[in-house]
């Protein structure tokens, strides 16, 4: 800190028994490393203390941050709720606007009757009016009840 070498050190203890000589030099020692005591005492209370209201000072930002990062956040959700709550009742809105229609339509239409159900109904025409299932091209016999297979088990 003061780059004070070995040298120096002795230099001032050669003056400080000369000018103090050596009955006062012990007290003086004394006294001095007291003071030297209080003074880094003093030192590393203030730099503990500001240590500490840096610390204060970085866990108050951080709380802002996540506060405002919260409130950003829970905007975001009303805002996401508000948009689907929007689209659920455009949806609902157009299913009833859609089932009104179909009503109307039920409603307007003549119900089919049973006679006239019958006559309205074509009749199947082609291979699909047989009985007979199909056989399959290329293998004689087969599915048709000619391969001598009655149905049952054995």
């Amino acid at each position: 800190m003061f780059d004070i070498g070995f040298s120096e050190l002795l230099l001032v203890a050669v003056v400080a028994l000369v000018v103090l000589g050596p009955d006062r030099l012990p007290k003086a020692a004394r006294f001095a490393g007291l003071w030297v005591r209080r003074a880094r005492a003093q030192w590393y209370s203030v730099k503990s203390e500001l240590e500490r209201e840096l610390a204060a000072e970085e866990l108050k930002r951080s709380m802002d941050e996540a506060r405002q990062a919260a409130a950003k956040l829970e905007e975001t959700m009303r805002e996401t709720e508000a948009e689907v709550q929007a689209k659920v009742r455009a949806a609902e809105e157009e299913a009833r606007r859609e089932i009104e229609a179909m009503r109307r339509e039920v409603a307007g239409a003549p119900a089919p009757e049973a006679t006239d159900a019958g006559a309205t109904m074509p009749e199947p025409a082609g291979p699909a009016a047989t009985d007979d299932p199909p056989q399959q091209p290329g293998l004689p016999g087969i599915g048709n009840g000619q391969d001598g297979d009655d149905g049952q088990q054995r």
